[in-house]
C-alpha cells in the first residue's frame, strides 16, 4: 500500500519530459530558440570566467607590486632611522630602539601587521627575542619554513607569499606576506614580516564578478527575447505554410496562403498559392477524366452485354452442331464459342474494375471458416488441376478459424491464385495452407513452379501485365484477376503479399482480419516459404545465397494484373 504513489508521480515525470521532447521534435522555433540561447549561454559564461579571472589576477598583480613596494620603502626607512640612532649601551636602549623601529615600519608600511625574530647566526647572544606589533591576527607560526629560509640566506631581496589570515568571521582572508632582513647596527639582524590584508582587492573582485554576472544573465534573457522576436516573425509564416500545405495533402483544395509584404516568404506565399492553384487545376482534370473513363467503361460495357448475349446464344448453337460441319467449320465453330465466353468474362472483371475505381463495391459479411471456403475451392479446382496433370494439396487451419469476410469474393481471390499456380506450376504440385492467430486468418497458395524476377514481382498486381506475353493462357485469363483479387483483399481491411524467384515458384498470402475494427493485424503465414528459408541456411555454407524479393501490397494500391 505504501508504493502506491510511485506510479502516479513516475507517470507525471514521463509527461513532463515527453513535453520538451515534443516541442523539440515538432517545433522548429523551439529547437532554435533553444539552440541559440543555449550557444549564447556559453559564450557569455566563458567571456564572463576569461574577464572575472583576467581582473583577478591583474588586481592581485597590482596589489602585490604595491605591497612589494611598500615594504621594501618601510624597511629603508626603519633601517636609515636606527642607523642615525644613538648607539644603545644597555638592555634597555635596545629595548627602546626596537620599539621605535617597530614604530618606524608602521608609520612607513600600509599595514600594522608586522612580525620581526632576530636571526641568532648574525646576531648577539643577549639580544631581545623578536617583536611584533599589537594585532593578533599574524604571528610567527603563520609563516612558512620556506619563506623563512629564504629571507634568512638572501638578504639582498625580499621574499613574498599568499597566505590565509584568520578573521572575526571564520572565513580566511586572502593575505600576502612580505619577508626581508633588517639590519640593526650594533644590535643585530632580524627577519622582519609584514602581512597585507586583500580584503579591499577581494570586496572589490566580489563586487566585479556580481556585476559580471548579472550582466551576463540579463544577456541571455535579451538574447533569448530577441530570438523569440525574430522567430516569431520568420516561423509564424512558416507554420503557416506548413499547416496549408497539411490541409492541401490531406485533399482541401480550396488551402492557400495569405501574402502580406513583398520580402521572401512573400514571394514563398504567392508562388505556393500558384502551385496549388495548378494541382487544384490538374487534379480536377485528373478527376473528370477518370470519371469519364469510368462511365465509358460502365456504359460500353453495358451496351456491350445485349450483342453479346445474342452472339453467345448463336455460338452456343453453332457449338452444339460442330459435328455436322466441315472440319475448318466445326473447329471455328469451337474457337468462336470459346472466344465469346472469354470476351464475356472480360466484360464482366471490366464492370467489377468500374466499380472500384467509383468506389461503389460493398460487402456482405457473415461469419465463416476460412479453411471451409478454401477447401470449397480446391475442390472445384480439382478438376482443372487434373487437366494440367497437377496435384493441389490443402492444409486447414489448426484451431478456430472463423471470421467475418464476404464468401463469394475470398472465393474469388482463391480461383485466380490457385489458377494461376496451377498454370505457371509446371506440373508440380500446388501446396494451399491455411492459418490463423487472435488477429487475423490467411491462406497462402505456394507452386514451385517458373517463379518470377524481382522487376517481374513489383508489376504482378498490374492490370493486363504479363511476366512472359509469349507465353499462352492455358485458362483463358483476362489479365484483371489479381487487380480484383487485390481489390477483395483490400475492401476487407487485409493485403495479399507476394514472395517469388525464379525456378523456385512463387508464393502468395491472402491476409484477412477477424473483425472489421481497424486494430492491427499480424500475418499468420510468412510470406518467404519455410521450406525456403531452410534451403536458404544450407546454402549459406556453400556460398552467398540469391536474394529474393518480397512485395507488400498496401490497402491504397489496387491497380494490378494477373501474375505470369
Amino acid at each position: 500500500m505504501t508504493h502506491a504513489p510511485a506510479r502516479p508521480l513516475a507517470a507525471a515525470a514521463r509527461r513532463m519530459w515527453r513535453r520538451p521532447l515534443e516541442s523539440w521534435r515538432g517545433s522548429l522555433r523551439f529547437r532554435t530558440i533553444l539552440i541559440t540561447t543555449a550557444a549564447a549561454s556559453i559564450a557569455i559564461i566563458v567571456a564572463i570566467a576569461w574577464i572575472a579571472l583576467a581582473i583577478q589576477s591583474d588586481l592581485f598583480d597590482s596589489r602585490r607590486a604595491q605591497v612589494l613596494d611598500d615594504t621594501n620603502r618601510a624597511v629603508e626607512f626603519a633601517q636609515a632611522r636606527a642607523a642615525a640612532a644613538t648607539v644603545p649601551t644597555d638592555r634597555a636602549g635596545v629595548q627602546s630602539l626596537r620599539s621605535d623601529m617597530l614604530d618606524d615600519l608602521a608609520t612607513a608600511a600600509t599595514t600594522d601587521l608586522i612580525v620581526g625574530m632576530p636571526i641568532a647566526e648574525q646576531s648577539p647572544d643577549d639580544v631581545p627575542s623578536g617583536f611584533k606589533s599589537d594585532a593578533d591576527r599574524f604571528d610567527e607560526p603563520m609563516l612558512s619554513e620556506g619563506l623563512r629560509e629564504q629571507v634568512r640566506t638572501r638578504p639582498e631581496s625580499q621574499w613574498w607569499q599568499s597566505i590565509g589570515l584568520p578573521s572575526t568571521s571564520g572565513l580566511p582572508v586572502p593575505t600576502i606576506v612580505v619577508g626581508r632582513q633588517l639590519d640593526v647596527p650594533n644590535v643585530g639582524v632580524y627577519e622582519v614580516y609584514l602581512a597585507y590584508p586583500l580584503s579591499d582587492v577581494a570586496q572589490t573582485l566580489a563586487f566585479v564578478q556580481v556585476t559580471l554576472w548579472m550582466t551576463g544573465i540579463a544577456l541571455v534573457i535579451i538574447v533569448a527575447g530577441v530570438m523569440w522576436l525574430v522567430m516569431r516573425s520568420v516561423a509564424a509564416p512558416i507554420v503557416d505554410v506548413a499547416r496549408t500545405s497539411a490541409r492541401l495533402a490531406s485533399g482541401d483544395l480550396s488551402a492557400r496562403l495569405e501574402p502580406s509584404g513583398e520580402d521572401e516568404l512573400a514571394t514563398l506565399a504567392r508562388s505556393f498559392n500558384q502551385m496549388a492553384d495548378s494541382i487544384e487545376s490538374q487534379i480536377r482534370e485528373l478527376a473528370e477524366l477518370s470519371l469519364v473513363q469510368q462511365r465509358f467503361v460502365s456504359d460500353v460495357s453495358h451496351e456491350l452485354r445485349t450483342p453479346l448475349t445474342t452472339i453467345r446464344l448463336a455460338a452456343g448453337v453453332l457449338h452444339g452442331e460442330r459435328e455436322s460441319f466441315e472440319p475448318v467449320a466445326a473447329r471455328s465453330a469451337e474457337l468462336l464459342y470459346d472466344q465469346v465466353a472469354r470476351f464475356e468474362q472480360l466484360l464482366t472483371d471490366l464492370l467489377e474494375i468500374s466499380r472500384y475505381d467509383a468506389g461503389s463495391v460493398q460487402l456482405e459479411r457473415e461469419e465463416a471458416s476460412l479453411s471451409e471456403v478454401v477447401e470449397g475451392v480446391c475442390e472445384s479446382m480439382r478438376q482443372v488441376a487434373w487437366q494440367h496433370d497437377t496435384e493441389v494439396r490443402f492444409r486447414g487451419a489448426d484451431g478456430d478459424d472463423v471470421a467475418s469476410m464476404d464468401p463469394r469474393r475470398v472465393r474469388r481471390i482463391l480461383r485466380n491464385l490457385l489458377g494461376n499456380a496451377i498454370e505457371h506450376g509446371e506440373h508440380r504440385p500446388v501446396e494451399v495452407t491455411v492459418a490463423q492467430n487472435p488477429t487475423a486468418v490467411a491462406v497462402g497458395v505456394r507452386d514451385h513452379g517458373l517463379g518470377m524476377r524481382d522487376d517481374q514481382v513489383t508489376r504482378v498486381f498490374d492490370r493486363f501485365w504479363r511476366a512472359d506475353p509469349s507465353r499462352r493462357r492455358t485458362l483463358g485469363g483476362t489479365g484483371l484477376g489479381l487487380s480484383i483479387a487485390l481489390g477483395d483483399a483490400t475492401l476487407h481491411g487485409g493485403s495479399i503479399d507476394v514472395w517469388s524467384h525464379p525456378g523456385r515458384g512463387t508464393h502468395f498470402v491472402v491476409t484477412l482480419p477477424r473483425a472489421d475494427d481497424g486494430a492491427e493485424i499480424v500475418a499468420p503465414i510468412a510470406v518467404e516459404p519455410v521450406d525456403e528459408v531452410t534451403a536458404g541456411d544450407l546454402r549459406a555454407g556453400n556460398g552467398p545465397e540469391t536474394e529474393t524479393l518480397v512485395v507488400r501490397r498496401s490497402p491504397d494500391e489496387r491497380d494490378g494484373g494477373e501474375a505470369s
